[in-house]
C-alpha cells in the first residue's frame, strides 16, 4: 500500500515536472517570439525606408510640376480675364501666401483686382447672426430687395454685398452708388465683420473667395456660411469661386459643403489646392469658366471632378 508520505511525494514531483516543463515551454516561446518580432522590425525597416524614399520622389516631382505650372501661367493666363475686374475675399483661416498667390494669378490673366475685403470670424460665426443680420437690414440700398431666401447671415450677407459689390452680368453696371457702397463697407468694417485696407473697394463683375485647411469650419457653423455666402455672391454677379485647401474639400469644410448642395455645386467653382500652383491657375480658369457659365469642383479632395478645369477658349 502507497503511504500518504509517498503519495505526497508523488504529487510535488507531478507540479515540480510541470513548473519544469511550462519554464523550458516559456523560455522555447519567448525565444521564437523575439525572433520573430525583431525579424518583423527588419521588414519594417525596410517598408519605412521604401516609403520614405517613394515620399521623397514624389515631393521632389510635385515641385518640379509648381515650377514648371509657375513658369507657364503667363501663357496659360495670359488674357483671360482682360478688362474684367475681381474681388477677392479672404476667410480667417486663410494663408496670406495662397491669397497673394492668388491675386497675382488674376492680374498675370488681365485683370483688376478691385479689392480685398477680409472676413472677420464674427462674419462667420453663428452666434452673431442676429447682430450681423441687424447690421444688414440697415444699410440695404434704397429701392434695392434681398432675395427672400436669403435668411441665414451668410446667404444675407452674400445677397447684399453682391448687390452692392458686384456689377450687373446683364448690363455690366454698379447696382449701387459709391456712397450706398461705401455705408454698407463702414458699417460691416465698424461692427467687426469686415476688414480692408485704405485704397478704395470698388465694384468688379467676378468674386473669389479664399480659404484655408478649414480646421474650426464645424464651429458655430462657419464652413457652412462661407459656404452660403459665396453662393449668394454667385447669385448677383458674373461668376464666384471659392479656392482653399485640402482640409475646406472636408465635411464640415465650405468647400465640402457647396459640393454636396446640389443647387450650390451647379453654380459655384470650387478649388480645393489652392496651396499648390496647379491650384491657384485653376482658380483663375475657374473664373473664365464662370463667365461662361459653367462650374465644376477641381483639385485632389474630397467630391472634385476633375483635377483642373478643362480647355476654356481664349
Amino acid at each position: 500500500m502507497i503511504s500518504f508520505r509517498q503519495y505526497t511525494i508523488s504529487i510535488v514531483a507531478i507540479f515540480l515536472a510541470l513548473a519544469v516543463g511550462v519554464v523550458l515551454g516559456s523560455q522555447t516561446l519567448a525565444a521564437d517570439l523575439i525572433s520573430g518580432l525583431r525579424s518583423d522590425r527588419s521588414d519594417l525597416r525596410v517598408r519605412v525606408g521604401e516609403l520614405s524614399a517613394r515620399s521623397t520622389r514624389l515631393d521632389a516631382e510635385m515641385a518640379a510640376a509648381d515650377r514648371f505650372i509657375a513658369g507657364s501661367a503667363g501663357r496659360i493666363l495670359a488674357g483671360r480675364l482682360a478688362e474684367r475686374g475681381v474681388l477677392v475675399f479672404t476667410a480667417p483661416d486663410a494663408d496670406p501666401a495662397d491669397v497673394d498667390a492668388v491675386t497675382r494669378a488674376v492680374e498675370t490673366a488681365g485683370a483688376g483686382v478691385t479689392g480685398r475685403v477680409a472676413l472677420t470670424d464674427a462674419f462667420l460665426d453663428a452666434s452673431e447672426g442676429d447682430r450681423m443680420r441687424s447690421a444688414l437690414t440697415n444699410v440695404i440700398p434704397a429701392g434695392a430687395q434681398l432675395r427672400t431666401g436669403a435668411v441665414d447671415q451668410g446667404s444675407m450677407a452674400g445677397d447684399l454685398l453682391g448687390l452692392t459689390l458686384l456689377l450687373d452680368p446683364v448690363t455690366s453696371q454698379p447696382r449701387s452708388t459709391p456712397q450706398e457702397l461705401g455705408l454698407v463697407l463702414e458699417t460691416l468694417r465698424g461692427g467687426g465683420f469686415l476688414a480692408y485696407g485704405e485704397a478704395p473697394v470698388l465694384p468688379a463683375q467676378l468674386a473669389v473667395v479664399v480659404t484655408g485647411d478649414s480646421a474650426d469650419a464645424g464651429q458655430n457653423a462657419q464652413g457652412a456660411n462661407l459656404a452660403r455666402f459665396t453662393g449668394a455672391l454667385r447669385a448677383r454677379g458674373a461668376g464666384a469661386v471659392l479656392a482653399g485647401r485640402s482640409g475646406a474639400a472636408t465635411h464640415p469644410g465650405p468647400i465640402a459643403i457647396v459640393r454636396s448642395d446640389a443647387p450650390l455645386a451647379g453654380t459655384v467653382s470650387t478649388v480645393d489646392n489652392v496651396d499648390r500652383e496647379i491650384g491657384r491657375v485653376t482658380a483663375v480658369l475657374a473664373l473664365t469658366e464662370q463667365l461662361g457659365g459653367g462650374a465644376g469642383g477641381y483639385g485632389t479632395g474630397e467630391k472634385a471632378t476633375a483635377l483642373t478645369v478643362a480647355a476654356v477658349p481664349g
